[in-house]
């Protein structure tokens, strides 16, 4: 479908949110560390809502105190603290981070605070241990260009992840503080985004911004995505978690599609004069000798029951298709399964179908109309599952229906990987940050602010024609170095070991490291201290090129030896040119006759084999140089 974004009034805007990788998290001393091992110990926490100070609960929250879930958190004793845990007050904010933050808002032309005061923004969710995220504002007002136009920034705002969520179901939730208080920014975006494109573009230069200042970390989940997408007469909602760069267009032309049907939907049901009956219907009794598995596993829980509402009006449209292989059905049965935790719900648009039969179909419809007036144009919606969950569904199931007779409800979607977006919750509220007591304010200098602004990163852009330029290296490699966490190494090493080509550089930390990490090895205790001995020894002739994989792994394997030990470890010592003179001699005399027969032809073979016995032990050239010329002397006897 050809869409006419301009004149559907798309706005839409952006939230990035960066993890940066500073040497420690943002309020405590822990390192920024990721774990794959089993936790030390766990605790337990359930949400409970309480009143503003002006009498008033955030409606985000009193829908997730509902659902009585338990939030369990797991930690570890070495790399995780009792700040994690809220049992100890916040330290003072990451310096590094704070400038880190400076350094991205001057780059996007925002103009900082004065004095950054930490805020505490109220999280319902469970994913973190408090119950709101600290939150520091350090910059507005800024702006990116793109090839469609410039695009406002919002704010820069300086905040701790979340835990991690590790499993969970409708009665709890397992997270992992390892993530919890990691350095985040969070930039937002105006809505001034007009196609998707745009936003794909807005979000690309945003991180190349953010990788510029070598401090962005990588990997899934390092940085995530949040769109806010509204059309004329539509709503603004916000897709969380768009990983992908690509995904971010689709979300986008997806959510306009979708708001495009509800519109119609909702034109629909006004000239229908449509209505949510608050009239919940037992029709457990109905339907208790139902053949349809669904219904019959429901009836066996515990005070299974099912029960039934009916939408005037809605007949035909509940099984609307809203979004590829979505209907306005499905946003029905997503708020109930979020709210309820039931699994899903039946409809008279789709029956008979998934085991109930036409004539139960046909007694249904006869009961509800005994009940409530009923025709053609009007659907009934049955949910089935423990009583309580299902009346707790129903009323979900009325809420949405009543808001698809307006239109557009503004809430907080999912991004799905389709591209499509599922219910997550209702748009949180505006009052939901107030002032962290525990963290002073930290005052801005203006000679540190100078300092700053003077020595801003290079753009990736501009890094990439002088790593051509100075280093020599090729386009490709370029790019790979520009974008790599390891930019800040590569150019100091090449400053401290200038005899050294820097493509070998380049391709130790990339390609190298690829290759090891492919084999199973865990190359992320590798320093640059490592790099360093590796090409100290190289410019010493301790040890040749062909060796530096072989060295790598001795320090991963004994990160505190130095490069003398790994060698001896290794059996990588270098070897004299006597010494590499005398093997390859006696290699040649072992082929003698293959050199005999074929001379110089045996060069390619002969090369292998000293290969074979010197790699790591002597220069690739240096034993090709000497293999060649003790060949030719053969030859000219």
């Amino acid at each position: 479908m050809e869409l006419n974004y301009n004149e559907l009034g798309l706005k839409v805007g952006l939230e990035i949110h960066q993890q940066l990788n500073t040497k420690r998290k943002l309020f405590c001393n822990c390192p920024t560390l990721i774990r794959e091992d089993s936790p030390d110990g766990e605790i337990q926490r359930t949400l409970r809502t309480s009143q503003s100070e002006m009498g008033e609960i955030d409606k985000a929250a009193l829908i997730e105190s509902k659902k009585g879930k338990k939030n369990i958190y797991q930690y570890y004793n070495d790399t995780t603290c009792l700040v994690e845990l809220d049992e100890e007050p916040p330290h003072a904010p990451s310096e590094e981070a704070i400038k880190t933050a400076l350094e991205v808002s001057y780059l996007m032309n925002m103009e900082a605070v004065n004095e950054i005061q930490t805020m505490r923004k109220i999280v319902i969710d469970g994913s973190n241990t408090s119950g709101f995220q600290r939150t520091a504002y350090i910059s507005q007002d800024g702006f990116i260009e793109t090839e469609h136009g410039r695009v406002g920034i919002t704010s820069l705002c300086l905040e701790e992840d979340a835990c991690r969520k590790i499993e969970g179901n409708d009665s709890y939730t397992i997270y992992r503080v390892d993530r919890l208080g990691i350095p985040l920014l969070e930039i937002t975006t105006e809505p001034d985004i007009t196609n998707p494109k745009m936003g794909k573009e807005s979000a690309k230069r945003i991180g190349s911004i953010l990788r510029a200042t070598g401090m962005a970390k990588r990997g899934l989940g390092t940085i995530r995505q949040d769109v806010n997408v509204s059309i004329k007469n539509g709503a603004r909602i916000e897709a969380k978690g768009v990983q992908n760069l690509d995904l971010i267009e689709k979300v986008i032309e997806n959510e306009v599609i979708r708001q495009m049907n509800l519109i119609e939907i909702a034109k629909t049901l006004q000239e229908r004069n449509a209505e949510a009956i608050h009239n919940i219907i037992d029709i457990t009794e109905l339907l208790k000798n139902t053949n349809s598995k669904v219904l019959k596993s429901a009836l066996k829980k515990k005070n299974g029951k099912i029960k039934a509402v009916v939408l005037k009006g809605f007949g035909g449209l509940v099984g609307k298709e809203i979004q590829e292989g979505r209907r306005l059905g499905t946003e029905l049965s997503d708020r109930a399964k979020i709210i309820a935790g039931v699994g899903g719900l039946f409809h008279t648009d789709e029956l008979p179908h998934y085991g109930i039969t036409g004539e139960e179909v046909k007694l249904l419809k006869e009961y509800i109309n005994s009940i409530i007036s009923i025709t053609e144009q009007d659907a009934i919606v049955l949910v089935a599952d423990e009583n309580n969950k299902v009346d707790n569904a129903l009323n979900a199931i009325l809420t949405r229906a009543e808001e698809a007779i307006l239109g557009v409800p503004e809430e907080t979607r999912k991004a799905l990987e389709n591209g499509n977006t599922s219910y997550l919750r209702p748009l949180a509220g505006s009052a939901r940050m107030y002032p962290e007591t525990d963290i002073p304010a930290i005052y801005l200098e203006e000679e540190y602010i100078q300092s700053i602004k003077d020595n801003l990163p290079e753009m990736p852009e501009t890094k990439l024609k002088r790593f051509i330029k100075e280093y020599e290296l090729n386009e490709d490699l370029a790019n790979i170095m520009v974008s790599s966490y390891k930019v800040n190494m590569f150019e100091e090493l090449c400053k401290n070991h200038n005899t050294i080509k820097p493509t070998l550089i380049a391709t130790t930390l990339e390609a190298t490291l690829r290759e090891i990490k492919r084999e199973g090895h865990n190359t992320d205790g590798l320093t640059k201290q490592h790099f360093d001995m590796v090409f100290s020894g190289l410019a010493e002739a301790k040890t040749s090129k062909e060796a530096i994989v072989d060295i790598l792994k001795g320090f991963i394997e004994y990160p505190n030896e130095d490069l003398d030990k790994i060698l001896e470890i290794k059996g990588l010592k270098s070897l004299s040119k006597e010494e590499v003179e005398e093997i390859i001699e006696n290699i040649i005399n072992q082929n003698i006759e293959v050199v005999n027969s074929k001379g110089m032809g045996a060069m390619g073979m002969l090369m292998g084999r000293c290969m074979a016995e010197l790699r790591g032990k002597a220069d690739g050239k240096i034993i090709n140089t000497v293999l060649k010329n003790k060949l030719m002397e053969k030859a000219n006897k």
